[in-house]
Protein backbone atom coordinates (compact mmCIF):
# COMPACT_ATOMS: atom_id res chain seq x y z
CA UNK A 1 0.00 0.00 0.00
CA UNK A 2 1.06 3.46 -0.66
CA UNK A 3 1.01 6.64 1.63
CA UNK A 4 1.16 10.16 1.05
CA UNK A 5 2.25 12.35 4.34
CA UNK A 6 0.63 15.99 4.42
CA UNK A 7 2.27 18.67 6.42
CA UNK A 8 0.75 19.96 9.50
CA UNK A 9 2.28 23.07 9.42
CA UNK A 10 1.59 24.24 5.65
CA UNK A 11 0.45 22.61 2.25
CA UNK A 12 3.50 19.95 1.69
CA UNK A 13 2.53 16.73 0.88
CA UNK A 14 5.21 13.70 -0.27
CA UNK A 15 4.17 11.54 -3.36
CA UNK A 16 2.71 8.48 -3.17
CA UNK A 17 5.60 5.71 -1.64
CA UNK A 18 5.97 3.50 1.11
CA UNK A 19 5.68 4.11 4.69
CA UNK A 20 9.41 4.35 5.97
CA UNK A 21 9.86 6.03 3.14
CA UNK A 22 7.29 9.02 3.60
CA UNK A 23 8.59 9.32 7.08
CA UNK A 24 11.71 9.81 5.88
CA UNK A 25 10.73 12.38 3.44
CA UNK A 26 8.74 14.69 5.85
CA UNK A 27 10.97 14.57 8.55
CA UNK A 28 13.69 15.84 5.61
CA UNK A 29 10.74 18.70 5.63
CA UNK A 30 10.32 19.68 8.61
CA UNK A 31 13.92 19.58 9.23
CA UNK A 32 14.44 22.21 6.68
CA UNK A 33 11.14 24.24 6.58
CA UNK A 34 9.92 24.27 9.76
CA UNK A 35 12.61 23.37 12.20
CA UNK A 36 12.63 23.23 15.87
CA UNK A 37 8.59 21.66 15.05
CA UNK A 38 7.73 18.45 15.84
CA UNK A 39 6.23 16.69 12.86
CA UNK A 40 2.90 16.46 12.30
CA UNK A 41 -0.47 15.94 9.75
CA UNK A 42 -1.80 13.25 8.60
CA UNK A 43 -0.87 9.96 6.55
CA UNK A 44 -3.31 9.53 3.74
CA UNK A 45 -2.76 5.76 2.17
CA UNK A 46 -4.11 4.42 -1.24
CA UNK A 47 -5.74 1.04 -1.07
CA UNK A 48 -5.98 0.56 -4.85
CA UNK A 49 -2.87 -0.17 -6.64
CA UNK A 50 -2.25 2.08 -10.13
CA UNK A 51 -4.01 -0.48 -12.35
CA UNK A 52 -7.71 -1.09 -10.05
CA UNK A 53 -9.51 0.30 -12.76
CA UNK A 54 -8.44 -1.96 -15.55
CA UNK A 55 -10.84 -4.25 -14.83
CA UNK A 56 -13.94 -1.99 -15.04
CA UNK A 57 -12.04 -0.40 -18.19
CA UNK A 58 -12.27 -3.39 -19.98
CA UNK A 59 -15.92 -4.01 -19.05
CA UNK A 60 -17.21 -1.07 -19.69
CA UNK A 61 -15.33 -1.58 -23.29
CA UNK A 62 -16.82 -4.96 -23.73
CA UNK A 63 -20.30 -3.84 -23.25
CA UNK A 64 -20.00 -0.65 -25.71
CA UNK A 65 -18.59 -3.17 -28.49
CA UNK A 66 -22.02 -5.54 -27.49
CA UNK A 67 -24.32 -2.77 -27.30
CA UNK A 68 -22.98 -1.57 -31.08
CA UNK A 69 -23.03 -5.17 -32.62
CA UNK A 70 -27.19 -5.14 -31.15
CA UNK A 71 -27.87 -1.82 -32.35
CA UNK A 72 -26.53 -2.75 -35.93
CA UNK A 73 -28.08 -5.45 -35.95
CA UNK A 74 -30.79 -6.56 -39.13
CA UNK A 75 -32.71 -9.62 -38.91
Amino acid sequence: MANRFWCGECTYKTPWVDRSEGLRRQMEHYARKHPGVCPAGQIETRRRGPGAYKGCLLLTAGALILLTLVATWRP
